[in-house]
């Protein structure tokens, strides 16, 4: 299995990275979390993997810390929740704040993640509780937030990153549109901004 790769970072649009590692590119799949820390393409780059093995395919996904990879395990396990809806959810939502909402059994603020309707919601919340009884904050984690480079077209990173997560073109635009602002000139806030405004039933 692969539990990490280290190379140089030659292409990214989100959700989807290539790393090459000794000549061999890697495609893997990332968390907006992690697509935000990325260095400019040409660069090094380390990141904590999780590799699937499906009978059609092997997968890696890659995280910039080991406690979102953690996360994104525990989310996977919990029925109805696919790597898909896990780097959504991972999108969407820091682990923190994530933790906190799980703890507070906030089913509505799960609701309004991407693809989670109420009933994956309330599983969430009860497979979830025990498995982040031990979760604290990182301000380490925060630090990295606030350091991701910004980038000059916000809004079209924004909105590509959306339809990459699976929503329509028109639907991406209208989301970014609604949640931006003068002041937001980053492209993770406005993704985030406009996650949280979803709101879909179960």
């Amino acid at each position: 299995m692969i539990g990490r790769i280290a190379g140089r970072l030659l292409y990214k649009q989100a959700p989807d990275i290539l790393v090459d590692v000794g000549g061999v590119g890697y495609e893997l799949q990332v968390p907006m979390s992690t697509f935000f820390q990325l260095p400019e393409l040409g660069a090094d780059v380390v990141l904590v993997t999780h590799h699937a093995v499906r009978e059609d395919a092997q997968l890696l996904y890659g995280f910039a810390a080991e406690r979102d990879r953690e996360l994104f395990r525990h989310l996977i396990k919990v029925s109805g929740v696919g790597p898909k809806l896990g780097l959504a959810i991972l999108s969407g939502m820091d682990g923190d704040s994530f933790a906190q909402v799980v703890h507070a059994g906030d089913v509505s603020s799960l609701v309004a993640l991407p693809g989670v309707g109420k009933k994956t919601a309330e599983r969430l919340v009860i497979e979830m509780r025990d498995r982040l009884k031990d979760w604290t904050g990182s301000a380490s984690g925060e630090s990295a937030r606030n350091e991701a480079p910004k980038s000059s077209d916000h809004l079209a990173d924004a909105e590509g990153a959306l339809i990459a997560l699976g929503y329509k073109p028109a639907e991406a635009a209208r989301l970014v549109a609604a949640v931006a602002d003068d002041s937001i000139l980053d492209s993770e806030e406005l993704i985030r901004l406009a996650l949280r405004s979803t709101v879909r039933g179960a």
